[in-house]
């Protein structure tokens, strides 16, 4: 079998067909998000978040709401929640994202085993992307063109807002209007994403490829462009890998975007180990050429 017939054959089937697609379109929105959530410290937030919208895409069902409703709904709750905890002024903002997103974690396992359902809704908590329907895949598609181009358009705003929030309000912008922008991205990204790896590995997708590019670049556009392709290149590789040695899609996905991660850290060129170590020790020969 030829290297075309490897990537083609499963492009054959439409429940692949299928997959590629959403897999795709999740892969690049995360990556875009992922730069931003690195820059601010946001990746326990992408956590909190990612795990927040369970009880939302459980409720939703049960109402037989889309997913993406219940889910944005529960993500913007559980940001009210955390800042309610935060300021109360004894508990700190790490705590309080760790009680919240646990909490409602825990109720939306609850929900899910008490829920009668035909479906298996464990499928939530650990993705079911070669089962997703065509209905599916228009509904990720549209949620990832929607955050995309947000994302994209208001990007020297968020831009601003992560490297200096107090500017941004100088020159007249709302930090915390970008901040809950963000938020509602998170959420909306976490949907998408949701399909592929589920719940529980949502995350990965979040942080893996925007830490992967600061690796390897100081720029921000750079690393928006590095983030997109790591994701991309991971997800591709891991959605093939999956299917020829049968193995969970959303488990490889995420296994290979985190092999790609510990290669950029240690061969990135200036901030890996590898680099580290040569650049401390052509700094060690000129301090002896020069004593």
């Amino acid at each position: 079998m030829s290297i075309l017939d490897y990537l083609t054959e499963p492009l054959t089937l439409p429940f692949m067909m299928r997959a590629v697609l959403v897999t795709v379109a999740a892969a690049a929105v995360c990556a875009l998000l992922s730069c931003w959530l690195i820059m601010l410290g946001w990746s326990l937030m992408g956590d909190a978040i990612s795990h927040a919208v369970l009880p939302g895409v459980v409720l939703a069902y049960i109402a037989g709401a889309p997913f993406a409703v219940g889910a944005v709904i529960a993500a913007l709750v559980a940001v009210a929640l955390i800042g309610a905890v935060q300021r109360s002024g004894r508990v700190r903002e790490d705590a309080a994202i760790g009680i919240v997103f646990t909490t409602l974690f825990a109720f939306g396992l609850i929900l899910i085993s008490v829920t009668p359902s035909n479906t298996d809704l464990n499928h939530i908590l650990f993705g079911n992307v070669l089962g997703v329907s065509w209905l599916d895949v228009w509904q990720g598609l549209a949620l990832a063109a929607v955050v995309g181009a947000v994302l994209l358009v208001k990007r020297r705003d968020f831009v601003l807002y992560a490297f200096d929030p107090g500017f941004a309000h100088a020159i007249g912008l709302r930090p915390r209007l970008l901040g809950g922008m963000l938020l509602v991205m998170l959420a909306l990204t976490s949907v998408v994403a949701l399909q592929i790896v589920g719940v529980v590995l949502v995350v990965a997708m979040l942080v893996i490829p925007g830490s992967t590019a600061r690796l390897l670049t100081d720029r921000f556009s750079m690393m928006l462009a590095i983030s997109v392709g790591v994701s991309l290149m991971g997800t591709l590789i891991g959605l093939y890998s999956s299917y020829y040695m049968d193995v969970s899609p959303g488990g490889a996905v995420v296994l290979t975007q985190g092999v790609l991660f510990l290669l950029a850290y240690l061969f990135a060129p200036h901030h890996g180990v590898l680099g580290r170590i040569r650049a401390a020790h052509r700094a060690q020969q000129g301090t002896v050429a020069h004593g």
